[in-house]
C-alpha cells in the first residue's frame, strides 16, 4: 500500500532513542549533536533527476547551485551559518568528466559565497538518471541555541520572507538562502519558530502547528501580498487560482516564521510579509469578507 514520506518520518521518531549527546533528532530542518561544548548542526539532501531537477532543461551549474542552495536553507531554517559539506553523486554513465567539474563549479561558486568549504564525498556512475546528495555542517553564532519548529506560540504573528508560488518556473534553481535574514531575526526579535517552506505553505505550516501543539489561521489579504508574478503566470496557464499556487506550491524556500507581534505591519521588518497568526488549535484561511475556512494542508510529498 502505497504511503507518503511522513508517514516514514513519523515511524522513525518512534524508533528514536534519547541520547544525551544528540539534543536535535529526526522532525526539525537540521539534527544537532553536541561536539565537546558546541552544538554541531548536520542536515543532508538528495536531489534527482527528473524530480527536483531536468538535465536535459538545466545546466549543471544549475544543478550543483540547487543542491548547495538546498541545504543552506535548511541551515537558514535554523538560523545557523555553514562550516563545511561534503558532496555524493551518482552521475549518468557516459555524461563525461566535464559535466561533473561544471556541477562542481555550481556547488563551489554558491558555497564559497557562504563561507562553505566542500571537504569532501563521493562519486559514483551507473546506467539511471542522475543524483546528487549534499550533507551540510553547521553552527549557531556565539552560542546561540538554534530556532526549531516546536516553539510556536498561540498569538504569533507568522510572516514568509518573500513572494510564494510558481517555483516551478524558475525560482527553485535560483533562490537565495536565507541565512543572513535568519541570523538577524534572531538576534533582534523574538523568534519563537522558523523553518524554511520546501513543500509548500500549507503543509509545513502544518508541521510547525503539529510540533507547537498550535494551530493557525492564514490570513487572505496577507496571502495576496505574498503572491509572486510567477504564482499568477502559472495561475494563467493552468486555471488554478492565484492563491492555490502561493498555499500548496513546493520549493520556494522562503522562511517561514512565527514571532509575537511587534507591529510591522503588512509588510515586516526586513521585507517579512504578515500572513497569519498562531491560534490555539485547527488550521484554517480567514477570507476578505472574514469567513473562516477548514485548511487542508496540501503541497508536495514523496510517495513512498
Amino acid at each position: 500500500m502505497s504511503s507518503g514520506e511522513q508517514d516514514f518520518l513519523e515511524w522513525l521518531r518512534h524508533q528514536d532513542r534519547a541520547n544525551g549527546s544528540v539534543p536535535i533528532g529526526i522532525g526539525d530542518d537540521c539534527a544537532g549533536v553536541w561536539v565537546g561544548d558546541r552544538e554541531l548542526l548536520i542536515t543532508t539532501d538528495m536531489l534527482l533527476d527528473g524530480v527536483h531537477f531536468d538535465s536535459a532543461h538545466h545546466s549543471p551549474e544549475e544543478v550543483g547551485r540547487k543542491a548547495v542552495a538546498c541545504s543552506l536553507s535548511d541551515l537558514a531554517a535554523m538560523a545557523a551559518r555553514a562550516s563545511g559539506a561534503v558532496v555524493a553523486v551518482g552521475l549518468t554513465e557516459g555524461g563525461g568528466i566535464e559535466y561533473a567539474q561544471r556541477m562542481f563549479e555550481g556547488m563551489r561558486a554558491l558555497a564559497d559565497r557562504f563561507e562553505c568549504p566542500i571537504v569532501g564525498g563521493d562519486t559514483t556512475s551507473w546506467s539511471n538518471p542522475a543524483a546528487v546528495c549534499v550533507t551540510m555542517f553547521g553552527e549557531c553564532p556565539s552560542g546561540r541555541r538554534p530556532i526549531r519548529r516546536g516553539g510556536a506560540k498561540p498569538g504569533d504573528v507568522i510572516y514568509v520572507s518573500g513572494r510564494l508560488g510558481g517555483s516551478i518556473l524558475g525560482h527553485h534553481l535560483t533562490f537565495e538562502p536565507r541565512i543572513e535574514l535568519a541570523c538577524r531575526l534572531a538576534e533582534r526579535c523574538q523568534v519563537h519558530a522558523m523553518m524554511d517552506i520546501s513543500d509548500g505553505l500549507a503543509i509545513d505550516l502544518s508541521r510547525i502547528c503539529q510540533a507547537s501543539g498550535v494551530g493557525a489561521v492564514l490570513d487572505e489579504t496577507g496571502l495576496l501580498a505574498a503572491t509572486s508574478e510567477a504564482a499568477r503566470e502559472l495561475s494563467r496557464a493552468d486555471g488554478a487560482e492565484p492563491l492555490q499556487h502561493v498555499l500548496n506550491d513546493g520549493e520556494d524556500f522562503e522562511l517561514l516564521v512565527t514571532m509575537g507581534d511587534e507591529a510591522f505591519g503588512e509588510e515586516g521588518a526586513e521585507g517579512l510579509i504578515r500572513v497569519g497568526r498562531i491560534v490555539e488549535s485547527g488550521l484554517c484561511l480567514c477570507r476578505q469578507d472574514g469567513t473562516e475556512l477548514p485548511l487542508r494542508p496540501g503541497g508536495y510529498e514523496h510517495r513512498l
